[in-house]
């Protein structure tokens, strides 16, 4: 709990004045009732008006005391829990920023959704409850019980014989409740992941006609949930009606034995009545405590569950970082005997042993078939990855001696699944470069051959985006991103098949703009389409993991089998295409 401690603090004196104000509220739900058996005792008894009138404006001015502690209480609970839920959010949310690839993996996006708001929400709803009842439930219960003894110890004694069932109770049912709502949180990350994906892909849903099946996997994934729920609420059902029969029950057999007590005078009628009230008191906060402890058991899993987010160790960070003020300035690229698992303990390489070196400026293109590692290769550079074996310079310098910062800065990446914000379309582009004039976004634009179609909307670079970009077509899409990594004009730019939905006449105009726009650029070009890396300087052929052919096109035509195979392959498509 000592890390919750810090979100408590800037928000201290609505943790104490919150429970403080319900107390007065205690205070004249307990005093409320000795006044009661006062009027009907002597005001009614003797037929003493002025003393009833009396009696009855002060119980009014009390009763005034409690609804402003009243309000008082519940806004202090409010503010305190809200912030305190905001906050915690928050850190949540920053820490989710700072996981690694690898980390993210460990959790599903709709769990990491969950957690962030539905578990939250539960710990936040406990902290609201618990400064409402923390003190005004065991207040109250202490308050009733001395003034039912004070009033008569001997029909108090029944408080003896209830409160253990109830406590035994309430602990059987927290018992058995905590479990299910571990489960139950669990089957809402499958709910909402499953709301997520369906959204996210409900284009390629409808081209497929898949919608009956994904509303199948939708209902029996909500199907699950509701009897995992039901599972969970059955125990919170069952708390109101044992609860209230054990109110019902102790209320009948004090009104029964009291009602004897007055028949032969042992006690009066205004006590017996003021006695049946402290009994409903004692008894409900009996049951407020039951409802905390209930929602403990909830917002416990729930913590359990955040606490993942907040204690998972973030496996790529900077704190080891020798030169964290350094920058990239020219934008020279070395792997040196750089080999990479996925998992630790994996004895298959994703890349092995590969050692390349890239000039300052130079255009290097990157092929090889599906799978061989051509997008983990450049994803080492701005860090994404960490290499198993071997090193990552830039500059000279290994990535993992930059700051995270100033190294991802100097790199510019339009990755393979291109991806837009809700949002002005001058919004997006200027994630490059926040303070970029429209002059520098235009100019992005118009090297990304973006520029010409903006112009055929109706509000141009102010278009809003839908969220995705799913409002532009895929080849607008990547035209876009490109203009935004252009504008950061980054040392190093990488295009991992960013051009794949582009016409070759588009592309070629997009590589002739980079001949001026990123003259002193370092430039990996990742493609499927030979012709999108011909003109490169060199030419890095892959193949499982590692560089089979390296040089200029011409070479490698003459003297690299795989790259003879792509490039033949190619051309005879395009021979039989035309």
């Amino acid at each position: 709990m000592k890390r919750y401690l810090k979100y408590v603090k800037p928000y201290w004196y609505a943790f104490i004045l919150g429970p403080i104000l319900m107390i007065t509220e205690v205070a004249g739900e307990v005093i409320l009732p000795a006044y009661m058996a006062r009027i009907i005792n002597v005001g009614a008894a003797n037929r003493d008006v002025p003393y009833i009138i009396g009696t009855g404006l002060t119980m009014i001015a009390i009763a005034f005391i409690m609804m402003g502690g009243g309000i008082g209480g519940a806004w202090f609970a409010s503010k305190a829990s809200i912030s305190f839920g905001a906050d915690l959010r928050n850190d949540c949310f920053k820490k989710v920023q700072k996981f690694s690839f690898a980390n993210i993996d460990a959790f599903s996006t709709g769990s990491l959704v969950t957690r962030l708001t539905n578990d939250i929400t539960q710990v936040q709803n406990l902290i609201m409850m618990g400064l409402r009842m923390m003190l005004r439930a065991p207040g109250m219960l202490i308050g009733a019980i001395i003034m039912a003894f004070s009033m008569n110890a001997r029909l108090a004694r029944v408080f003896l014989i209830i409160m253990p069932v109830m406590i035994i109770a309430i602990t059987i049912i927290m018992r058995t409740a905590f479990p299910r709502f571990t489960i139950m949180q669990k089957k809402l990350d499958k709910v909402n992941s499953n709301i997520q994906e369906t959204l996210q892909n409900v284009r390629v849903i409808k081209s497929f006609v898949r919608g009956e099946y994904e509303e199948k996997r939708f209902s029996d994934s909500n199907e699950d949930l509701k009897d995992s729920s039901l599972r969970a609420f059955k125990v919170v059902i069952l708390q109101m009606p044992l609860m209230a029969f054990f109110m019902n029950a102790t209320t009948l057999a004090v009104v029964w034995m009291g009602g004897k007590q007055v028949l032969v005078g042992d006690m009066q009628v205004g006590n017996l009545t003021a006695f049946t009230t402290y009994i409903v008191q004692v008894l409900m906060s009996l049951m407020m405590l039951a409802m905390v402890f209930l929602q403990s058991s909830r917002a416990v899993a729930s913590a359990r569950r955040i606490n993942e987010i907040l204690d998972t160790e973030i496996d790529l960070t900077d704190e080891n970082a020798k030169q964290t003020s350094k920058t990239v300035q020219e934008g020279r690229i070395e792997f040196q005997q750089v080999s990479f698992r996925y998992y630790k303990d994996s004895q298959e390489k994703v890349l092995d042993d590969v050692s390349l070196t890239i000039e300052p400026g130079q255009t290097v293109g990157i092929i090889g078939s599906t799978g061989c590692g051509k997008t983990t290769l450049v994803s080492m550079i701005p860090r994404f990855y960490d290499a198993s074996d071997g090193q990552v310079l830039v500059d000279g310098v290994d990535v993992r001696d930059y700051s995270l910062k100033n190294l991802r800065n100097g790199v510019g990446m339009v990755l393979q699944k291109n991806v837009l914000f809700s949002g002005t379309i001058e919004e997006n582009l200027m994630w490059g470069d926040e303070e970029a004039s429209q002059e520098a976004v235009r100019a992005a634009s118009e090297a990304a051959q973006a520029d010409a179609f903006l112009q055929t909307f109706p509000d141009g670079y102010q278009t809003q985006l839908g969220q995705g970009g799913v409002n532009v077509s895929g080849g607008q899409k990547q035209r876009l991103c490109i203009a935004r990594a252009l504008l950061k004009q980054p040392k190093i730019l990488i295009l991992d098949d960013s051009t794949s939905a582009v016409d070759t006449a588009t592309e070629a105009k997009i590589r002739e703009s980079f001949t001026g726009t990123l003259k002193d650029t370092t430039k990996l070009i990742i493609a499927q389409r030979i012709t999108s890396v011909m003109n490169a300087d060199q030419i890095v052929v892959m193949d499982e993991g590692r560089i089979v052919g390296l040089g200029r096109h011409e070479e490698l035509l003459a003297g690299c089998e795989a790259y003879q195979e792509i490039y033949y392959s190619q051309m005879d498509r395009e021979v039989s295409a035309s």
